[in-house]
């Protein structure tokens, strides 16, 4: 199959401006670009789609742009409800570089194809209002503009001109590069279909009929259950290593539903449909074995955290598993609990009542009864001591304490 053949295999086409003619442009090198708005100083894992499809298109031999809207993240894509937080242009700015960092661990810079970083700042922010009414308002009609969905979706609920107003800047982008570039296709969510044809109206109206340029979308990711893709435990996994460990990136890519991982696997990793059929062929045989869950975890970890963070969350995942919590390092120890129940006590409370606070015992007959039962160890050691105290100073780094109940309950005790 071909590259755009392959990508509808993937689940990676949603709608395309032009299929045969992107496909007859494909056959040549051609120059791409994505758009990211700086809305946080961390992209996170429903970013994932569209940074790896830049880094296909160059593995076929394209030149992908990042563009990081500098500009735009001070107006904000309009959402389906509400208006966005407007931040200042000092955020902004400091999250567009952020940005730029996460995705340079994604694209080749060097060679024909070197992958280029753009801000959208860089024309947008020095523009006069004049010129921009009078060589680009001018050029929008608002009757077409009021039947893109993501505007449609805000005029009973109410739409600022600010937000309005989005669609014709991302345009000035796309035709910015189109003539500084010659960058000819633009990909996107679905949700970005409106302003794709926007922008292609925009530059073929100033540069002409003959300008090809191409839109392609693809379907957003959604999870079978129902629930929101990229959250864990209600909390956004993030690209950003100071955000995300590595441990819990991997976690959540480890912990994907078995209805879930093969389209995950299509969608994300660069792996080849025969070796994904044989993971989905895996799956269907010896679910237990998890292999497709561990091979997505172990590709993307590796992309975002490196192979040291990789290495550390293997480490962290089997010492939580089937070693002893004792052989990990304090902050390898707080990486793997992160998500654990956590209880602040005063030094030297009795193990008793530190189960007690904790919620792990309904009374303290319950937890003297856990402690003789062998049920309870503390730093990776089973205690059978009913008078065992805590303290601080023979705590973790001399900051927490680790309990556990049975196999898999931990607690972290930290000291007021």
């Amino acid at each position: 199959m071909d590259f755009i053949e392959e990508l509808q295999w993937r689940g990676l086409v949603k709608d395309v401006t032009d299929l045969d003619g992107l496909k007859e442009t494909l056959k040549q090198p051609v120059t791409i670009y994505c758009g990211f708005d700086p809305t946080a100083d961390s992209l996170h894992v429903g970013h994932l789609q569209q940074i790896i499809l830049l880094r296909r298109y160059q593995k076929a031999g394209h030149r992908p742009i990042a563009l990081c809207g500098g500009f735009t993240g001070m107006i904000g894509d309009p959402r389906p409800t509400t208006e966005r937080k407007l931040l200042t242009h000092e955020e902004v700015l400091h999250n567009a570089e952020c940005i730029k960092d996460q995705l340079a661990k994604f694209l080749s810079f060097d060679g024909d194809n070197g992958a280029i970083m753009e801000n959208n700042n860089n024309w947008l922010g020095s523009m006069k209002l004049l010129d921009y009414l009078r060589d680009y308002g001018k050029l929008f009609n608002v009757s077409y503009m009021l039947q893109k969905d993501t505007i449609k979706k805000r005029l009973e609920s109410g739409i600022s001109y600010t937000e309005f107003s989005y669609t014709i800047m991302q345009a000035m982008d796309w035709l910015h590069l189109y003539k500084t570039y010659n960058c000819r296709i633009q990909i996107g969510g679905s949700d970005q279909w409106g302003n794709l044809t926007t922008g292609m109206e925009l530059i073929r109206k100033v540069l002409g009929d003959d300008a090809k340029p191409y839109g392609i979308t693809s379907p957003l990711i959604t999870k079978s259950d129902g629930s929101k893709f990229g959250k864990s435990e209600g909390k956004n996994i993030w690209l950003d290593p100071a955000r995300t460990s590595a441990y819990e990136f991997y976690q959540f890519w480890l912990n994907t539903p078995d209805a879930d991982v093969i389209d995950y696997l299509k969608r994300l990793s660069f792996r080849t449909p025969e070796e994904i059929m044989a993971l989905e062929t895996s799956l269907a045989e010896h679910p237990e074995y998890r292999e497709a869950q561990k091979a997505l975890a172990e590709e993307l970890t590796r992309i975002v955290h490196g192979e040291e963070g990789l290495a550390k969350a293997l480490k962290i995942t089997e010492t939580f598993f089937r070693g002893n919590i004792m052989d990990l390092t304090p902050q390898e120890m707080r990486e793997g609990l992160a998500d654990a129940q956590k209880v602040a006590v005063a030094d030297g409370v009795t193990l008793i009542d530190a189960l007690v606070e904790a919620g792990v015992s309904r009374s303290k007959s319950d937890a003297r009864k856990l402690i003789q039962q062998g049920s309870i160890s503390v730093n990776g050691v089973k205690t059978a001591e009913i008078d065992r105290v805590l303290t601080k100073a023979e705590a973790v780094d001399e900051s927490f304490s680790i309990l556990r109940k049975g196999k898999k309950n931990y607690i972290v005790v930290t000291f007021d």
